[in-house]
């Protein structure tokens, strides 16, 4: 199952618990659905920080960061890159550690209590020798048909916004940029705006206001941040980046 089918199931009562490790809810599209999972379901969750799912959880277990745990890393040519752990006087013990523990209280135990019996158990498998998936060539998706008052809403995230990671660095945060949505010139003629001026993106689930910055972008494409202060993009409007949204002088 995936996530999206795993959050229907719990949402219908056909999954009753749910362990969760190092994920935000407020990070996908179904950000509302996925709380209410959290909130009907019984929640074990692993986690460095407090989070929107150690709010909702029934039982909290604090995992060690990357830096009191060795392990390893596949980089982009897909060869593992080890390190060993950076803090070695710490309490908390690796989720790894953590799932073969909670796998020997189920009585379904994993015996892959180290990081280096893993490791040994994955080097066991060997290389995949079986059949290779092949690449489909698929056409590009038909660019949509806008009216006037629509846009194709572009974002992505930035260095200093709500991550859960930044989460009571005020004076971080006080650094950060300002939260502004970016437009044409020729679509900020059409909508009467100026920089400065307020302007509403809007989708059936919600909307955003934000002041309007007048710069080079494409006239279809409206710009906003995704996970700042005032454009939480997910869970406003429950689109990211690629969506038709509307676009109106607030």
């Amino acid at each position: 199952m995936n996530a999206t089918q795993i959050i229907a199931a719990v949402n219908s009562g056909s999954i009753g618990a749910l362990v969760v490790g190092g994920v935000d809810p407020l990070d996908n599209a179904e950000s509302a659905q996925t709380l209410a999972a959290l909130e009907k379901a019984f929640v074990v969750s692993l986690e460095i920080a407090p989070s929107a799912v150690t709010a909702r959880a029934n039982v909290v277990l604090p995992v060690a960061a990357v830096t009191e745990k060795s392990g390893s890393f596949l980089n982009w040519e897909g060869r593992p890159r080890a390190f060993d752990a950076a803090v070695a006087d710490t309490h908390n013990r690796s989720d790894l550690r953590i799932l073969s523990m909670i796998a020997d209280e189920m009585g379904r135990t994993i015996s892959l209590a180290t990081v280096t019996a893993a490791a040994k158990e994955i080097a066991s498998l060997g290389r995949w020798d079986g059949a290779k998936s092949t690449l489909n060539i698929v056409s590009a998706a038909p660019t949509p048909s806008l009216s006037p008052d629509q846009a194709i809403i572009t974002s992505w995230r930035r260095l200093l916004d709500l991550g859960t990671l930044q989460a009571g660095e005020e004076n971080l945060a006080a650094t950060s940029r300002r939260t502004v949505a970016v437009i044409s010139p020729k679509r900020a003629d059409s909508l009467g705006v100026k920089d400065g001026d307020r302007l509403t993106i809007s989708t059936q689930l919600g909307s955003v206001t934000l002041p309007a910055l007048v710069e080079e972008i494409h006239d279809d494409a409206v710009w906003a941040p995704r996970n700042s202060r005032g454009s939480e993009l997910l869970s406003q409007l429950g689109v990211a980046h690629g969506a038709v949204v509307k676009v109106a002088k607030a």
